[in-house]
């Protein structure tokens, strides 16, 4: 059972018609997902990789009461049909579209919280707990079952550092993006009090970035909640200039704020163990475990 949802989830893709909903409808299934229908404008009555297409989601909702869904739209629309899945009473809805509006993303969570469901992304890898089902776009083979969660700003870089741990013979409990947005649904926080609960989950991977300061606030909620299993973490973007942004729209550093080095003062202040580079990650979770 993952900490997002789990093997029993009913899913559905909002745009599977597209390219890329339809090329991810089809993996995901290969690896387990059950992915009960489809949503695309105009193409109800149709099917996909043998997935039933409806207009609506509430069209689909009545024939499926799914619980999840993952959005595979453009950005101008992306939070419309998120909008459009919680109204339709769906708890999880997996947003990895990029750039979504800034003012777009914030009525979004805002509506979303006050529904108790929950938005990953945007611009979001999506979920995985390896051998039981994927909710994302990640290439599942770098990815094996274990003891160690793993909460992600960057997709990029959760494959690279979940291959690293697969080659050591570290598997993972769950691997989760946040997103790479200015406006995501889950912080760092929230996945920690997942894991936290979690008890398939011994250690915890954190994988930030330069921008915004979701770290520091992790860090000081670590620190507070005198948080009882060890992280290991890894922050990129060392070397990022000032002003530019680098990659995610949400890592650009402003002044003083955001830097790398201010994450990463914060996070080993809490007690975290902080790697200097992505490879770097298993070789502490090694060691941390070994202490253990």
């Amino acid at each position: 059972m993952g900490i997002l949802i789990d093997s029993g989830a009913r899913v559905i893709v909002q745009g599977i018609t597209g390219v890329q909903g339809r090329f991810h409808t089809e993996l995901m299934q290969n690896y387990g997902t059950d992915i009960v229908a489809g949503t695309s404008p105009g193409k109800g009555g149709t099917t996909v990789h043998d997935v039933p297409v409806y207009d609506t989601v509430l069209d689909a909702q009545k024939n499926h009461s799914a619980n999840a869904s993952i959005v595979f739209v453009p950005a101008p629309f992306a939070a419309d049909v998120a909008f459009e899945a919680l109204e339709a009473g769906i708890k999880t809805v997996v947003i990895i579209t990029e750039h979504v509006p800034v003012k777009d993303a914030v009525e979004l969570m805002s509506y979303a919280k006050r529904l108790d469901a929950q938005i990953v992304g945007p611009n979001t890898p999506g979920a995985i707990t390896p051998g039981e089902y994927k909710l994302g776009i990640m290439p599942a083979n770098v990815f094996a079952s274990g003891n160690i969660g793993v909460a992600s700003r960057s997709g990029t870089l959760t494959y690279e550092i979940a291959a690293a741990l697969t080659k050591a013979g570290i598997g993972q409990s769950t691997c989760l993006g946040v997103g790479g947005d200015p406006v995501t649904g889950l912080n760092f926080i929230d996945p920690l009090e997942m894991f936290r609960k979690d008890q398939k989950t011994n250690a915890i991977a954190l994988i930030g970035e330069i921008g915004g300061n979701i770290e520091e606030l992790t860090a000081q909620y670590i620190s507070e909640s005198r948080y009882p299993k060890p992280i290991v973490a890894y922050v990129a973007g060392r070397s990022a200039p000032v002003g530019k942004r680098m990659g995610h729209a949400g890592a650009i550093v402003m002044g003083k704020a955001g830097t790398a080095e201010s994450k990463i003062t914060a996070l080993e202040a809490a007690g975290v163990r902080v790697a200097r580079t992505p490879s770097g990650v298993a070789e502490l979770l090694a060691q941390t475990l070994r202490e253990e």
